[in-house]
């Protein structure tokens, strides 16, 4: 079963939002297999976006995620990541469909509510970052 780490963004908690977004994720048959409130460290956040390390937006990524709590998921279905990553829709909300977590809720590019894993190995990463105990 393919998997994909999931996060709800401080500004989605902040929002209270996190039921919503959970259960768009549920209603399309999606399992939640691991789900965590957390308070992410520096660290946590700079190695989540290590490959963003060199580009001028990093600290600003880190700041945003490290401001409040963050809902880290792992979710598993078929073809799991795919359907993530159209539900959640575009990084830009002003490009995200009306439809999408991002076109219902995410204010700016900055703050875009929701990450989703972006490949099979990418996922197996990031679950080891949020989940070290699901090793």
């Amino acid at each position: 079963m393919e998997r994909s780490l999931v996060l709800i963004k401080p500004d989605g908690v902040e929002r209270r939002l996190v039921g919503q977004i959970i259960s768009i994720y549920e209603r399309k048959g999606l399992n939640i297999t691991a789900l965590k409130l957390v308070k992410p460290s520096r660290e946590i956040a700079e190695t989540h976006y290590v490959e963003h390390k060199d580009k001028p937006f990093f600290s600003e990524l880190v700041t945003y995620l490290t401001r409040g709590m963050v809902c880290a998921m792992i979710i598993e279905g078929p073809n799991v990541i795919e359907t993530v990553r159209k539900i959640n829709g575009a990084t830009d909300p002003a490009q995200a469909e009306m439809g999408t977590i991002r076109g219902q809720f995410a204010l700016s590019k900055a703050e875009n509510i929701v990450h989703a894993s972006d490949s099979p190995e990418s996922a197996e990463r990031e679950i080891k970052i949020w989940f070290p105990e699901a090793e």
